[in-house]
């Protein structure tokens, strides 16, 4: 287990190949997550905004290009703040939101951890207790879903580092929304076997989008890398590699880029050729009238994986009127 923030592209390609080849497939157009953003167009070709994220722009000499908010300079910081009005929320925050639901799901509070005044925690000691009853189980509440909006670095589901100072934060201390259903794994699972199962089930309950790809990347390694955290304290050692593998491809689905307002790939909405002579073209009906259902983009696609085939279906039809 390593303490490093920024999880390295050099390192992830020559220990996890196919893990690094999965964090960056998107699901729904079958190619790689794309940059959207202009924040490193100065690189060149490869680096525009609709370029795919490749192995080979990340990786050798490219190795350091994507980084954490908190190891990016000030101006950087700022621009991206100006220009997609990113804003990152400091982990002490994200704690108190995510006690606040754990509150009402278990029906008192303090159930991971105690916060002070100085925005500190302390975690709460021994096992996890369940309400009484045969609903609100361990297994209930690894399965339940959540979702990240705009999800950014993902913070609210994985706490490895503070995305506003950049400190690390060890697994004993780890607030986030996966972090929790990962450690309520570890004090149930009687073996390894049963932890993988659980573990897997938890990453495929827990839910985000983003639209930044460069973002989206350092979500998805951070949700990888707590799996593998989670695991070494566990078990003393690394999980199996068909493990990180098909963990890397849940996260590939419940980690996608999205349009948030539009529910489509970002960009993806465009003009249509019509064949009346003096309106060659029409506007995307959507962005017109503020549908989000009529859209000509590329709607995003999710995986249901409590259905047996595993379907999937458009994360806008889950969305109620």
């Amino acid at each position: 287990m390593t303490d490093e923030v920024d999880i390295k592209e050099n390192e992830l390609l020559s220990e996890h190949p196919e893990v690094l080849r999965l964090l960056l497939l998107d699901q729904t157009t079958h190619k790689n997550i794309f940059w959207a953003t202009d924040s490193y167009a100065e690189l060149g070709d490869g680096y525009q905004w609709g370029d795919p994220i490749t192995v080979e722009h990340i990786t050798g000499e490219r190795g350091d290009t994507i980084q954490p908010r908190s190891v990016k300079s000030r101006e950087v910081q700022s621009q991206r703040s100006k220009d997609m009005a990113e804003v990152f929320t400091p982990s002490w925050v994200c704690n108190a939101q995510n006690n606040l639901a754990d509150e009402k799901w278990f029906g008192r509070s303090n159930v991971f951890n105690h916060e002070s005044e100085d925005h500190t925690w302390t975690p709460t000691d021994g096992k996890i207790e369940f309400p009484k009853g045969r609903w609100k189980t361990w297994r209930r509440y690894v399965e339940l879903n959540v979702l990240e909006v705009s999800c950014g670095e993902g913070p609210y589901l994985v706490s490895r580092y503070d995305t506003v100072t950049g400190e690390f934060i060890p697994v004993g201390k780890r607030i986030g929304l996966l972090d929790r259903k990962l450690r309520i794994v570890s004090e149930n699972a009687s073996d390894m076997e049963e932890w993988l199962t659980w573990a897997k089930n938890a990453f495929r309950a827990t839910y985000a989008f983003e639209w930044q790809g460069d973002s989206l990347m350092l979500a998805r390694e951070a949700a990888f890398r707590t799996f593998i955290d989670y695991y070494s304290a566990r078990f003393g050692e690394l999980p199996p590699e068909k493990d990180m593998n098909e963990t890397a491809e849940i996260i590939s689905w419940n980690l996608w880029q999205m349009d948030g307002l539009r529910g489509v790939v970002p960009g993806s909405c465009h003009l249509e050729k019509e064949k009346d002579l003096f309106d060659p073209e029409k506007p995307c009906r959507g962005c017109k009238d503020g549908n989000i259902r009529h859209h000509n983009g590329s709607y995003c696609l999710i995986r249901d994986w409590k259905c047996p085939v595993r379907k999937e279906k458009r994360f806008v039809d889950l969305i109620r009127r």
